[in-house]
């Protein structure tokens, strides 16, 4: 009888530690979310406050070629409105780097990216194609591999010191019924493994980006290849669409 009750005891006791286990692990997988969240707020934040300033500098440019061109045309100047047009043009082929994936959400995202990364002075090299409507592939699944992608790129480039030597390429495009992505980047040194994964250089928060990324990629059975080389880093991921 004794024994019995011990028994009973051991298991009610080892029950009541797995569940105290259980909650914690919960706790702590929430907490984690909850600070990855706010920490995507601030990004988010930052990158509409970069594209707010851009749009005020663009139209503070805007409104001074205006003036300019009123000026050619009050004093007959027509060569010169032409020569200075055929200079406006040209600037503007040279500085439109607005990407158009055709897919508004992508667009979006990239574009925001793109932004905030030539603020810190990296260049980037993106090309783009994605379907306007994703019927297997959510789009915020899509934009948050994207963004946290972009984020990790423009982390490890802005820890080179020379800016000349910060880059970032994007290729997005669809290849045999998958959507394809691929995104390299410049980096210092190598990154460190950790198991079949790579240690995040931004912290605890990132390094939960890092497992958003690949448990959307096991979400849609896709594919995910990490490789590094000395200074260079670069992400491939295969979603199937069919």
């Amino acid at each position: 009888m004794k024994t019995g009750l011990i028994v009973a005891g051991i298991v009610f006791f080892f029950l009541i530690a797995a569940a105290s286990v259980r909650f914690y692990i919960d706790r702590l997988v929430d907490r984690r979310t909850l600070l990855y969240q706010s920490d995507l707020m601030e990004k988010h934040c930052a990158e509409v406050e970069n594209m707010y300033r851009q749009t005020r500098g663009w139209r503070h440019d805007y409104h001074n070629h205006i003036q300019t061109m009123k000026a050619h045309l009050a004093m007959g100047n027509l060569s010169g409105l032409e020569q200075y047009l055929n200079e406006l043009d040209e600037d503007l082929t040279t500085v439109d780097t607005v990407i158009k994936t055709g897919n508004v959400m992508i667009d979006a995202i990239l574009n925001s990216k793109i932004s905030l990364a030539k603020v810190r002075n990296i260049a980037v090299d993106a090309k783009a194609l994605v379907p306007k409507e994703l019927k297997t592939v959510s789009e915020v699944d899509l934009s948050l591999i994207i963004g946290n992608l972009m984020d990790n790129a423009m982390e490890a480039c802005t820890e080179i010191e020379k800016p000349e030597d910060r880059f970032i390429r994007i290729y997005i495009d669809i290849l045999k019924g998958q959507l394809y992505i691929y995104i390299i980047n410049s980096a210092v040194g190598r990154r460190k493994r950790k198991g079949s994964g790579y240690e995040s250089t931004k912290g605890s928060r990132h390094g939960f980006g890092l497992m958003r990324v690949d448990k959307v990629v096991e979400k849609y059975k896709g594919y995910l290849e990490r490789q590094d080389e000395e200074n260079v880093f670069a992400t491939e991921i295969m979603l199937p669409l069919g």
